[in-house]
């Protein structure tokens, strides 16, 4: 009787022990599961918590000055791409430009408006198909026939509305002063004066501000700053004629090349010619 006692208890402690082995097993194993893994409702909480960019809006010529503007806003905030068709003579490559940075950058939210009206203001000679545009002349102080009569401030009243419908509070525009002594409402101080514009003229009031990243730099600067964002210049266009080759004789590719020159950068676009003769010059 004492033996068969003594082999029932024995095996109750097999038993016990066994059921206590598996119990710590299970908690072992729970207790790696709860360290590697994370529920998918935690991981879809942590995905909404990322707070969503700020909107600007990015007035998107296709330029080599508007991408590089481009570059700098996408850095802190998501873009809306304006283009304005004006019946300037490379529309359609400019156009193009502004599909393809937009395809590159992944931009959604785009317009593209016509504003033919600035085909029938007098002394506008850009919009003018007939027009052959001068060789360049960069030293010259002189206003250019290329000049388009307070074009800039047309572009910017579009972009206000623009950005006070969609809530953005920043407007980016690739304005370089380096172009001022040809264009007058290249200068700081028009960027200024709209800004009152803005302020005064718009429910949101002075929410809404002028951001020009590249204003005060030379061509070379704006290149090699490009360069550092990753800006595709290949679909960028800067001339006032050509529209399967830049023409490399108009004052805008006159810049553009001696830009990428002193950079020490090769232009990704083609020529049809060189105004310098050189690749490298100063």
């Amino acid at each position: 009787m004492a033996k068969i006692v003594k082999k029932t208890v024995g095996s109750s402690s097999k038993k016990l022990s066994s059921s206590k082995t598996t119990k710590t097993a299970k908690l072992s194993a729970a207790a790696k599961t709860m360290k590697t893994s994370k529920p998918e409702k935690i991981i879809n909480a942590k995905k909404k918590a990322v707070p969503e960019k700020e909107l600007a809006v990015i007035l998107l010529s296709g330029g080599m000055d508007s991408a590089v503007s481009l570059g700098v806003l996408l850095e802190k905030y998501e873009a809306a791409a304006l283009h304005l068709n004006y019946g300037q003579l490379t529309e359609n490559r400019e156009l193009e430009c502004f599909t393809r940075l937009c395809d590159h950058y992944g931009i959604k939210r785009r317009l593209i408006v016509d504003v033919g009206y600035l085909q029938q203001i007098g002394g506008s000679s850009l919009t003018d198909h007939k027009m052959i545009v001068p060789r360049a002349n960069i030293g010259s102080k002189e206003v250019p026939n290329t000049y388009v009569p307070f074009r800039n401030a047309h572009i910017l009243a579009i972009a206000t509305s623009w950005a006070e419908v969609i809530g953005a509070r920043k407007i980016f525009i690739g304005a370089v002063s380096e172009d001022s002594s040809g264009y007058p409402d290249t200068r700081p101080e028009f960027y200024e004066a709209f800004e009152k514009v803005i302020r005064t003229g718009t429910k949101a009031g002075g929410a809404i501000r002028i951001v020009t990243p590249v204003i005060k730099l030379s061509k070379a600067e704006i290149v090699r700053f490009g360069n550092k964002l990753k800006v595709p210049f290949i679909h960028t266009w800067s001339c006032y004629s050509g529209n399967e080759k830049a023409c490399g004789v108009c004052d805008s590719c006159a810049l553009r090349l001696r830009g990428f020159a002193c950079a020490k950068a090769k232009d990704p676009i083609e020529y049809a010619e060189n105004i310098f003769k050189s690749e490298i010059f100063v």
